[in-house]
């Protein structure tokens, strides 16, 4: 990545293979992480009464971006990504630590190997529960016109992190 931090959001479907491309971009570049699957699992479990665990991992992880975005370490994040009010949340953080966000819609255009992966992966996070293939199959996601799509179908994450690089220059 370059010199000055830059917040790359990779959304898309469970599944598409983005928390496998942002943990490859991650270490390559030395970025932070944030994984809102994560975030919404830990509020899940805490013992707070919290009506929506999505709205609020999104709220949290906007907050940890932003911080180590102030820090000057580029930011890798990791979510569905599904409505407009999200990706405007990504856009608003980047805007507020004065820095170039890169959208990635994250897709995998092979249904028989989406399926698979949806289907045989195991869990990574305790008490997460993952979703089904048809959970996934009947899931919808806003338009997202900002993102540049890349597909995840028969490729290396090697090869899909180098993408990605190469979108943020």
């Amino acid at each position: 990545m370059t010199q000055k931090p830059v917040l790359v959001v990779l959304g898309g479907l469970p599944g598409s293979g983005k928390t496998t491309l942002a943990r490859e971009l991650a270490r390559a570049t030395r970025a932070v992480h944030v994984r809102i699957d994560t975030l919404e699992q830990a509020i899940v479990q805490s013992s707070l009464a919290v009506p929506d665990a999505a709205e609020a991992g999104y709220a949290a992880g906007a907050r940890v971006a932003l911080d180590n975005l102030r820090l000057g370490l580029p930011v890798v994040a990791d979510c569905v990504n599904p409505v407009r009010a999200s990706q405007e949340g990504w856009r608003g953080v980047a805007d507020e630590a004065g820095v170039r966000i890169v959208e990635v819609h994250v897709v995998c255009s092979d249904p028989v190997e989406h399926r698979r992966r949806v289907e045989e992966r195991v869990a990574d996070i305790p008490g997460h529960r993952q979703p089904t293939w048809s959970d996934v199959a009947s899931r919808s996601l806003d338009a997202w016109p900002e993102a540049t799509v890349v597909d995840t179908a028969g490729r290396s994450p090697a090869a899909l992190a180098d993408e990605v690089r190469a979108l943020v220059g």
